[in-house]
């Protein structure tokens, strides 16, 4: 298989389906399409180009298959390698799970576009009411999931939903944004932490920091 994916520093979209095909244990091999070049078009053409049917990445190649979603991409991986449980095998916990990971695929507009995902930023800023009301809507769907399944993870185990998660722990901890002062009292700030403690998102972080274009910026 091969994943079409944007710089691991900036590419949120790309590091979910990253995560998954990770803890699955499958093998893969990597296409970097360049982001942020000189137009968009340029990036479109590159993707293209490598094989991606809507210009854009991630994108998953297995044999003639192509897929273009980054969700799509996590349920194609979950009927791949069962026993990787990138879903639970409760019914429940895989329906709320894909609430979760859903909502996140369609959802929180203005944290991403006041927040953009950079690995290599450290600052701490002031949002605006619509991206607090988004983090304010994440505390309290980790929490709720928190609780309800009792951890570490919001079903539990690592699965999907942790994945589509995971890019909103690095915005958090890039722009100095803490849970606790948007409702949380403790779980949800323990978990994000967590989330960027994962073997699998270290050995991301480690390949997004050692690309030569975000070390020379």
């Amino acid at each position: 298989m091969e994943l079409l994916i944007g710089d691991k520093v900036w590419s949120s979209w790309s590091m979910r389906p990253w995560l998954a095909l990770k803890r699955a244990g499958l093998e893969f091999t990597e296409t970097l399409i360049r982001l942020r070049q000189a137009s968009s078009e340029i990036t479109a053409e590159a993707a293209a180009a490598a094989g991606s049917p809507s210009k854009l990445v991630p994108a998953l190649k297995d044999g003639d298959l192509v897929i273009w979603d980054s969700l799509a991409i996590c349920e194609y991986l979950d009927e791949l390698a069962p026993g990787a449980k990138l879903w639970p095998t409760d019914p429940a916990r895989r329906a709320l799970g894909r609430c979760a990971a859903s909502e996140m695929h369609s959802g929180f507009h203005s944290l991403r576009g006041e927040c953009a995902m950079d690995l290599s930023q450290r600052v701490t800023i002031d949002v605006s009411e619509a991206t607090a009301k988004d983090i304010r809507r994440a505390v309290t769907l980790w929490t709720d999931l928190l609780d309800r399944f009792g951890g570490p993870f919001l079903l539990g185990e690592w699965s999907i939903a942790d994945a589509f998660y995971t890019p909103v722990a690095t915005r958090m901890r890039t722009y100095g944004l803490r849970p606790s002062d948007f409702g949380d009292a403790g779980p949800a700030g323990t978990y994000a932490t967590r989330l960027l403690q994962t073997p699998e998102y270290l050995e991301w972080e480690a390949g997004a920091l050692s690309d030569p274009r975000v070390a020379g910026s």
